[in-house]
């Protein structure tokens, strides 16, 4: 299965379905079924208040693969995609990297997993042999 590492608390608002937009400093072709990981990564000092605010009293998974969506599009953000963002998605925007010449790997259908899988994260898009379907 192709698994997404990702710094916690993005990972858990995938998980909550607060975040259905990632963003890359670069692009992906495959398109598909995509598990997400919380990596072992602690938050960022720098971290965004506003997104501190969404899992607050939320329990975070680190080093869990805790859900699963399709990865359905990757969008090169122009500055028209970007002001769209800010002015009619504002928790997208304040939850990912808003910059021209990124990308927005968009997803749907996020599905919690019945059990967490216990995993360590790699860079980029992976593979985790064991089936948990």
């Amino acid at each position: 299965m192709k698994v997404l590492s990702l710094t916690e608390p993005w990972a858990t608002l995938i998980y909550m379905g607060k975040k259905e937009v990632e963003t890359r400093s670069w692009k992906t072709n495959y398109r598909g079924e995509l598990y997400i990981h919380a990596s072992s990564t602690k938050i960022p000092k720098n971290c965004n208040y506003e997104v501190l605010e969404l899992v607050e009293d939320v329990p975070l998974h680190y080093s869990h693969i805790i859900c699963k969506c399709r990865l359905v599009d990757c969008i090169y953000m122009t500055e028209e995609f970007i002001e769209d963002m800010k002015n009619n998605h504002y928790i997208e925007y304040i939850c990912g990297d808003y910059q021209v010449g990124r990308y927005a790997w968009i997803l749907e259908d996020i599905e919690v997993l019945p059990e967490e899988l216990s995993a360590k994260g790699h860079l980029g898009v992976w593979n985790y042999e064991k089936d948990c379907r």
